[in-house]
C-alpha cells in the first residue's frame, strides 16, 4: 500500500488545528487546619501576599501570612463547611470587588454580592480593594468645599473635596447622624456617596438604609455592610472594598465621591483578631505593628485629582469611637496622625442637648478656610466665630462661680449663649450654605440680642423664610456669588434689621 505524504500532513495540519487542550495546570495544596476564620494550608509555595485562593466548595480566601513550611489564609466567608485535608488552588489575583454605577443604590457585603433582595448587581467591571495611592503628581490642593449642610462644621471645620477629616467621640454621641446628614446633603451637590458600615448592629444598620432612602439619599448612595455578625475578615476588607468602588467612579466617570467608614475601630480590632490568630507579634494594646499602616493605606487613597486625570475626589470621612473621651489612645492617636482635622463629639454638650456635640477646642480643619465660600469665611460670619465661642466656655465655666459680672461680659455672655442655640440642628436638616451664612451673620452681628435664648430657632426659621418670600432678587443674587461685598453686607444688615424690628413686635410673618 503506498502513502501520499501530502494527504498525511494535511491530515495531521487539520487535526492540530482543531486541538484543544482540556489539561487545567493549577498549583493545589492541601488544608493542614481550619478554624476562627483562619486556614493554614500546605503545598502553595508560589503564592503572593493578598492573593485570593479557593477551596474545593467554592469557598474563597486571602494569602495573609507566608512562613517557611505553610501559608496562613483569612477565609471570606464561614469557614463551617472546611476542614483538614481539603484542596485548595491559587487563583493568581488580588481580592477585587465588582465596581460601577449599577452598585448606586444597592446594599452589598464586602464582596460586592447583594443584600437587598433586588437581584445581583449589574457590575461594569471588578477592581482589587488594595490600590496604591496616588502620587503628587495625580493630585492638585484641597480647595473646592464639600458642605456638610451642618451649621457647626461648615462654619469652624470646613471639609473640601479629597480631605480626610475625622468624626471622633464616645458611642451614642452622634457620630453617625453627623455621616448620614452629611451624605443627605449631597442630593444637589452631584457627589456619589459610598457608606461602610463595619462591626455595626444590623439593626442599626437598617435604620440607617431606612433613613437613606426615606430622604432619597439611597439613589445616589452605595452601602457596603460587613455587621457585627460577619466575619473578622469581612470586617477588614469592607472599608478597602469601599474605598475601590468609589476610586472606580472618581477615575472612570470622572466623579466626586464621599465615602464614610463607620468605624475604623471596629476594623481595627477585627485586624488584631486575624493577626493574633495567626501568631504575629502583639504590640501596643495587643494591635500588631502594622496597624498604623493597616489605616494610612486606606485614608492616603482620598484624593483631589489633578485636572490631567478629570479633576475628580473622593473624600473620606472615617469615624473613630473612643471610650470614655480618651483621645489619646493608641487608634485615635494613629488616625488623628493620618487625618487632615478632627471632629470632637464631646457626651456632655450631647447630654446638655447641644447638637450636632461639637467641641470647638478640640475640633480643627488642617485645610481651613481654603474649603469655604466667600461668604462663610467673612470676617463678620465665620471669621471670628470659633474664637468668640472658645471664649464664651471660658467665661461661663468662671460665671459658675458666682462672681459679679460687669455689663460687657454679661454681654458677650449672653451674646455666646444665643450663638450656641443658633448653632444647634436637628436630624435630617441640612442647610444650605448661604442660609447658614444669613443666620450666622444674624447672631455675630447682634441682631439675635434682644431674642429670648428659647426663640433663637423660631427667629432662624421665619428670618430665612421671610427674605426668600420678601427679597427673592437679593437672596438669588447671594445664592449665586457666594460673596459679602460691602454692599451686600450693608443690604443684608438692613434686611435683617427690618425683620428684627419686626419680629421683637410680634408682627413677623409665620411660615407655617
Amino acid at each position: 500500500m503506498r502513502f501520499n505524504p501530502e494527504e498525511i500532513t494535511s491530515v495531521l495540519r487539520a487535526e492540530l488545528e482543531r486541538f484543544e487542550s482540556t489539561v487545567d495546570v493549577a498549583e493545589v495544596g492541601t488544608v493542614l487546619e481550619v478554624g476562627d476564620g483562619i486556614a493554614r494550608i500546605y503545598g502553595l509555595e508560589k503564592a503572593a501576599a493578598g492573593e485570593m485562593l479557593e477551596f474545593e466548595n467554592g469557598t474563597r480566601a486571602q494569602v495573609f501570612n507566608l512562613e517557611e513550611g505553610s501559608i496562613g489564609a483569612v477565609v471570606l466567608g464561614s469557614d463551617q463547611d472546611l476542614h483538614e485535608g481539603m484542596t485548595v488552588r491559587r487563583t493568581g489575583q488580588l481580592l477585587q470587588v465588582p465596581v460601577g454605577l449599577g452598585l448606586v443604590g444597592r446594599v452589598v457585603d464586602a464582596l460586592g454580592n447583594p443584600l437587598d433582595g433586588k437581584g445581583p448587581v449589574q457590575a461594569e467591571a471588578t477592581r482589587p480593594v488594595e490600590m496604591i495611592a496616588p502620587g503628587i503628581a495625580d493630585r492638585q490642593p484641597v480647595k473646592e468645599p464639600l458642605q456638610t449642610g451642618i451649621k457647626a462644621i461648615d462654619s469652624m471645620t470646613p471639609i473640601g473635596r479629597g480631605q480626610r477629616e475625622l468624626i471622633i467621640g464616645d458611642r451614642k454621641t452622634g457620630k453617625t447622624a453627623i455621616a448620614v446628614d452629611t451624605i443627605i446633603n449631597q442630593r444637589s451637590e452631584d457627589v456619589v456617596c459610598v457608606y461602610v458600615a463595619v462591626g455595626q448592629k444590623d439593626s442599626t444598620v437598617a435604620a440607617v438604609v431606612e433613613d437613606l432612602k426615606r430622604t432619597g439619599a439611597m439613589d445616589y448612595t452605595i452601602v457596603v455592610v460587613a455587621s457585627a455578625s460577619a466575619p473578622a475578615p469581612m470586617q477588614y476588607v469592607a472599608p478597602y472594598a469601599g474605598c475601590a468602588m468609589a476610586e472606580h467612579l472618581m477615575y472612570n466617570h470622572k466623579r466626586h465621591t464621599l465615602v464614610v467608614y463607620d468605624d475604623l475601630s471596629k476594623q481595627a480590632v477585627a485586624y488584631r483578631q486575624l493577626s493574633l490568630l495567626l501568631r504575629r507579634p502583639p504590640g501596643r494594646e495587643a494591635y500588631p505593628g502594622d496597624v498604623f499602616y493597616l489605616h494610612s493605606r486606606l485614608l492616603e487613597r482620598a484624593v483631589k485629582l489633578s485636572n490631567d486625570l478629570g479633576g475628580g475626589s473622593l473624600t473620606a470621612l472615617p469615624i473613630i469611637e473612643t471610650q470614655e473621651g480618651e483621645v489619646s489612645a493608641y487608634i485615635p492617636t494613629n488616625v488623628i496622625s493620618i487625618t487632615d482635622g478632627q471632629i470632637y463629639l464631646q457626651p456632655d454638650l450631647f447630654r446638655a442637648n447641644i447638637r450636632p456635640a461639637v467641641d470647638v477646642g478640640i475640633s480643627v480643619s488642617r485645610v481651613g478656610g481654603n474649603a469655604q465660600v466667600k461668604a462663610m469665611k467673612h470676617k463678620k460670619v465665620a471669621g471670628g466665630l470659633r474664637l468668640n465661642l472658645a471664649a464664651f466656655r471660658e467665661l461661663e465655666a468662671f460665671a459658675q462661680l458666682g462672681t459679679d459680672l460687669d455689663a460687657a461680659t454679661q454681654a458677650q455672655l449672653d451674646r455666646g449663649r444665643r450663638m450656641v442655640e443658633l448653632l444647634k440642628q436637628p436630624q435630617f436638616q441640612p442647610m444650605a450654605v448661604i442660609d447658614q451664612v444669613m443666620s450666622i451673620f444674624a447672631g455675630a452681628n447682634g441682631f439675635l440680642d434682644k431674642v429670648p435664648v428659647p426663640k433663637v430657632a423660631d427667629y432662624e426659621r421665619r428670618m430665612l423664610a421671610y427674605v426668600k418670600d420678601n427679597h427673592a432678587p437679593f437672596y438669588e443674587g447671594l445664592v449665586k456669588d457666594k460673596a459679602l461685598t460691602a454692599e451686600v453686607e450693608a443690604e443684608l444688615s438692613r434686611i435683617l434689621g427690618q425683620f428684627t424690628e419686626a419680629y421683637l413686635a410680634g408682627k413677623a410673618p409665620d411660615p407655617r
